[in-house]
């Protein structure tokens, strides 16, 4: 008896754990303040990827000069400070890093390219009423989420979530950004494929639990992007890339973006700075569907935070809280004008699980460095100036995490149930095929699939079908919930039992240590 025993607790750490084991702080043990600080400004180094791209991307189609581009990320950095605060003390009350969401390009895209704005012939006052098109579809578009999240209509929908339906969810929130990992490697492979080396060094082969090698993974994207980074500058001044294509140069010089000529040294974002808005309901009802989307990818990314965080699974009320205040900062992005809607950063989160610190300080003090670069332009600019390739291999680290965490919730699962796997297998494999049958429609035709008379309804359609959490996530919801549900073996084969007494404020007491409101603000937005 006593060997069966001591067996049996040999195998203890296979069972399913509800929080994450080997996290060195959670949400309620933050590092001292010297490490919380430097770990945040790692925070916002990894966010500034998005916040670069998405303008970089979209600022030149709507006739902007290099000065608005920069106007519209120092904007969209500024509201990412501000929502990622609001997400920690009144949202989630997880360590979350609110950005930039790329579900809402075609949207945008959309409104950039209709005929009315493409008939303006001046550059700067196109861009001006693109601008301000884009901020009446943000602010009308915003309402929705308001709405679901603070009504508790989207936690409802959330109690019918398993850890069979999570998984796919959360995998394919990571998995589905597959584009902006190694292809971004490849644009520049003299500097993509040596800091994806660096970094897999740093973070797998040299950390240790305790010690002093715990720095090389716990500090691992702000030892390694530095010479890389370095290497690059080294080879642009040199001459390296003198006679290279353009494209090869806009990839691989360092100062090619000139975003540090461009840069204000002083410059605060404010409300309506562009203008008035203007509302078109078309634009509006098109723009929710990438309001949509990003809920559904950001309940991913808030169940992946918790599980880095070493928190336990959140419980849907407070993911429905979190919710109306993303809807919230969604509306705060309208009006300021960041030219894209906030999401959870996919990014940042992978980062907790690669620095193994899920502290909420941690990411209040980004918050505090994106706000503070936001407003001295020149300095954010010196850091923004980094080349993409760089951060493609940061995503190619980071997504990863999150993939590998969504795939984690498959431990409450019976896996060698055939109804799990069929959902689980046939939820991932469509969450990848319709949106690569979509986009490839999509590059052939210039057009999506569906085509009717209605421009909002097409595009509300294509934004929907080419996010690969939200297929997986509408596929899986509605398997798991209908196929052999009311069956008692079934019940237990899903996982749900495990988070069951998480659902209701009391009966778990963990529940109010890591998602309680501060400063007893709780009497004015009660769990539900």
């Amino acid at each position: 008896m006593t060997n069966q025993s001591n067996k049996a607790d040999d195998h203890s750490h296979l069972h399913p754990r509800e929080q994450l084991p080997d996290v060195d702080f959670c949400i309620a043990s933050p590092p001292p303040w010297s490490q919380a600080i430097v770990l945040g400004f790692q925070h916002y180094f990894v966010v500034l990827g998005t916040s670069v791209l998405i303008p970089t991307l979209l600022v030149s189609a709507m006739g902007g000069s290099n000065g608005d581009k920069v106007r519209v990320f120092q904007t969209l950095l500024f509201c990412a400070g501000v929502n990622t605060l609001l997400q920690t003390l009144f949202g989630t009350c997880l360590p979350t890093v609110v950005g930039g969401s790329y579900a809402f390009l075609v949207p945008i895209l959309s409104i950039i390219y209709s005929d009315k704005l493409q008939a303006i012939e001046t550059p700067h006052i196109r861009f001006l009423h693109t601008m301000r098109a884009i901020q009446g579809a943000q602010i009308g578009s915003s309402t929705i989420q308001i709405i679901l999240g603070f009504s508790g209509l989207w936690g409802i929908l959330l109690r019918y979530l398993s850890p069979l339906s999570a998984a796919p969810l959360v995998g394919l929130v990571g998995l589905g950004l597959y584009e902006l990992g190694f292809p971004g490697v490849a644009k520049c492979v003299e500097i993509g494929i040596p800091q994806l080396i660096v970094l897999i060094v740093l973070s797998q082969y040299l950390k240790k639990k305790g010690g002093n090698l715990h720095i090389f993974e716990r500090y691992c994207v702000l030892l390694a992007v530095p010479v890389i980074w370095a290497y690059a500058h080294l080879l642009t001044v040199s001459g390296a890339y003198k006679n290279s294509p353009t494209l090869t140069q806009s990839h691989c010089r360092t100062n090619y973006a000139r975003l540090i000529e461009s840069a204000p040294w002083l410059r605060i974002p404010y409300p309506l700075q562009w203008g008035s808005p203007t509302f078109d309901s078309s634009h509006v009802f098109g723009m929710m569907s990438a309001v949509i989307v990003s809920m559904v990818e950001s309940t991913g990314g808030y169940y992946a935070v918790a599980r880095f965080a070493s928190a336990t699974p959140p419980p849907p009320f407070v993911v429905s809280r979190g919710t109306g205040w993303q809807g919230v900062g969604q509306l705060l992005d309208g009006l300021l004008g960041t030219l894209t809607g906030s999401t959870v950063s996919v990014e940042n989160a992978g980062l907790l699980g690669l620095t193994r610190v899920g502290s909420r300080r941690v990411v209040q003090v980004s918050a505090g460095f994106m706000i503070f670069f936001s407003l001295f332009g020149k300095f954010g600019a010196i850091f923004a100036s980094i080349p993409q390739p760089i951060v493609a291999a940061l995503f190619c680290i980071l997504f990863s995490k999150i993939v590998a965490c969504g795939f984690s919730f498959l431990q409450f699962v019976n896996m060698n149930d055939g109804r799990s796997k069929f959902i689980l297998g046939f939820s991932v494999f469509m969450g990848i095929s319709v949106p690569q049958y979509f986009n490839e429609y999509a590059a052939k035709a210039g057009y999506g699939p569906v085509r009717s008379h209605s421009h909002w309804f097409n595009d509300f359609l294509f934004v929907i079908f080419t996010s690969s959490a939200t297929v997986a996530f509408i596929l899986a919801m509605v398997l798991d919930n209908t196929l052999q549900r009311k069956d008692a073996y079934t019940k237990k084969n899903r996982g749900r039992h495990y988070w069951k007494k998480f659902r209701t404020w009391k009966e778990d007491r963990r529940n109010e240590e890591f998602y309680s409101l501060p400063y007893n603000l709780n009497k004015f937005f009660p769990p539900m």
